[in-house]
């Protein structure tokens, strides 16, 4: 594996969360997935879990971090890269500066809990004491698919089970 950060793209990596996306999705969990590069190397990752887990905290993002942090052997992760599939929420923002997560790469948007540009602006506050640079819209289409297939999916097995319990086959 190549030492240098630019020897691999951001669609690279991206692809690399889709991977753990992916295993969310064979969990039965929401499928957003995430690793953390730096110096070329991945050295973290993780997907959704708060289902299987019982944890609130189990955001792929908080997954990966924990991951990184482990293997290097030190809870400040600063010159790496997280790269996730989905826009981070308000929670995983905060884990990315206390990570001191250099940067952040994201697919797709979450419009109701993204905390980067959807519904909050969280890493443009001026009180944070560590700035992360940020990229969205990597591979967005791709991401967002993942996404949206998988709530139609389980709406539509809402709505059978709706109309399978009213006798209304």
């Amino acid at each position: 594996m190549p030492d240098r950060d630019d020897e691999y793209t951001d669609d690279y990596w991206m692809k690399r969360a889709l991977e753990h996306a992916d295993m969310a999705l064979a969990a039965g969990e929401v499928p957003v997935g995430a690793v953390v590069v730096r110096n070329g190397r991945e050295i973290g990752a993780g997907f959704n879990a708060p289902i299987s887990s019982c944890d609130p905290t189990a955001h792929a993002e908080v997954r990966a971090l924990r991951d990184a942090a482990a293997r290097v052997g030190n809870y400040r992760l600063s010159g790496a890269t997280l790269y996730v599939t989905l826009e981070p929420c308000t929670m995983c923002v905060g884990a990315i500066v206390h990570g001191r997560i250099s940067r952040l790469v994201y697919g797709t948007t979450e419009p109701k809990a993204g905390a980067v540009e959807s519904a909050r602006k969280s890493l443009q506050d001026g009180h944070l004491n560590w700035q992360v640079e940020t990229t969205g819209g990597v591979l967005a289409s791709q991401c967002g698919a993942l996404i949206q297939n998988f709530f139609s999916a389980r709406r539509e097995a809402h709505r059978l089970r709706n109309k399978q319990s009213s006798g209304k086959e």
